[in-house]
């Protein structure tokens, strides 16, 4: 599933937002400067039709500038997740959500997060999108739900929805 909403826009936290902001005055910045002085430096070393320096700066560049774009259009499109405004009757972005694995008789948590750009499997932040994303979204406390998965099917029953305090 498409993580935009109908109108295009991708549903991230705030801190998320400032996060990319920062990060795009970096890249424009700083990167931007170090990049054009390599170039500069590569063009003094003369012919640039074997100029490997300059190739590679060049590759750079073009880099820098698609990152630098592709941060712009998610900025443009990003909308701010109100998290003091998630319910918690069911499962929704921005909800920690208390499980327990049926089959395996383990609790686990995740917060579901607006875009893939938030999400850390690591620390148990998934995206809406996801299959457990997915499978987790509109359902209540005490729901059991099953959930495809690459490696098969998990159950899952609903033990907490809370706000997460992540954003």
């Amino acid at each position: 599933m498409n993580e935009e909403d109908k109108e295009g826009k991708i549903l991230i936290t705030r801190k998320k937002y400032e996060e990319l902001i920062k990060e795009l005055e970096m890249l424009k910045g700083q990167k931007r400067a170090e990049v054009s002085e390599k170039i500069k430096q590569s063009i003094s070393f003369g012919d640039l039709s074997e100029n490997s320096e300059y190739d590679s700066a060049k590759q750079e560049q073009a880099f820098l500038e698609s990152q630098i774009s592709e941060i712009e259009s998610t900025i443009a499109r990003a909308q701010i997740l109100d998290e003091t405004t998630i319910e918690t009757n069911k499962v929704n972005v921005g909800c920690k959500v208390e499980l327990e694995d049926i089959d395996r008789k383990v609790k686990v948590k995740y917060i579901l997060t607006g875009s893939s750009l938030e999400a850390d499997p690591d620390k148990h932040k998934i995206s809406w999108t996801s299959p457990v994303g997915q499978g987790l979204i509109g359902h209540k406390i005490g729901d059991v739900v099953e959930i495809v998965v690459p490696k098969g099917k998990v159950r899952y029953k609903i033990l907490n929805i809370e706000r997460s305090s992540n954003g």
